[in-house]
Order: structure tokens, then sequence, then C-alpha cells
């Protein structure tokens, strides 16, 4: 891909990304998530590339009118990866993420699940997908998820924030 082909694909991005959070400050008083913290038998944290967003992230996204955080995540961890969620989620914690809006909290979930992660992305909301451990994370990772996965491995107390 070209510079100014990268550089379009990411203003799209951004612009995209703003006008959705325009449309939930309008819609929502406060804008709940969830991500599903998925790990190998080896160990490593399943994570996905967006591609309307930069940086990789734990499978997830907005929890809609009605519906439980449980449900959401069951939904947006199929739609994304294809795998379904085994039993009832563990809550690691909720964070504040006011990187994304001042109303928006993540719910973080430790997840057990069935199925395989497809060689090629489920939906065309994902770029790419791929299980990681701290020693081999993607440079871009987002900072809330790499700090989500170090409170999991290292014992890192919790943080308020995302």
């Amino acid at each position: 891909m070209s510079q100014p082909e990268e550089r379009q694909g990411g203003l799209r991005r951004a612009l995209f990304s703003r006008l959705m959070h325009g449309y939930f400050l309008m819609s929502r008083s406060l804008t709940i998530g969830v991500r599903a913290m998925v790990r190998s038998a080896d160990g490593k944290f399943l994570l996905v590339r967006h591609t309307y967003t930069p940086g990789w992230h734990f499978p997830g996204g907005g929890v809609e009118k009605g519906q439980t955080t449980e449900t959401a995540l069951r939904r947006e961890l199929l739609q994304e990866t294809d795998l379904e969620l085994i039993g009832r989620p563990v809550l690691h914690g909720v964070f504040y993420n006011g990187k994304v809006s001042k109303r928006d909290h993540v719910l973080a979930y430790l997840c057990e699940v069935s199925g395989r992660v497809p060689g090629k992305p489920a939906s065309v909301e994902i770029a790419e997908i791929g299980y990681f451990g701290l020693e081999d994370l993607p440079q871009d990772t987002d900072p809330g998820t790499e700090r989500r996965m170090r409170e999991v491995v290292e014992g890192l107390g919790q943080s308020a924030c995302w």
C-alpha cells in the first residue's frame, strides 16, 4: 500500500471513529464496552486488529440498549473471532476509558471458548487476528490491552483506567 493510500485509510478510520462516538454521545449518556480476554493453552492472549481503529485489542465491542454485558460479550466474540463462549465469563475489572470519551467504560472478562480461530478474520471489521504473549506483542498493541495482560500474567496491580 502506498503512503497516500495508507494516510487516506487512516483518515477514513479516524473519521468513522469520530462519527460513531458522536452518535454514541448523542444517543447514550454512558457508553459501556466489553472485552474478551481469551488465552490459549500456552498462555497467549487472543488479539484482533480492527479495520476501523488502529492497534491490537482484545475482541469486543459496545453493549447495546437492552443487552446484558454477557450477551454483548458472546455476540462480539462470535462476530469477531467465530469462537463461542463456554460457561460464564469472569469479570477481570471495570475500567474508565477516557481516551475514547469522558463517558466510556470497559468491562474486561476472562473467558473460556470453544472453536478454532479462523485462518482469516471472521468479520469485515477484523483486519487480523492472532494469539500473542507479552514477549511477542505487536508494536501497536493498545496500551490498555497490554496492561490488562500484565495484570493477569505478572500480577500487576489493577489500574482504574483502560
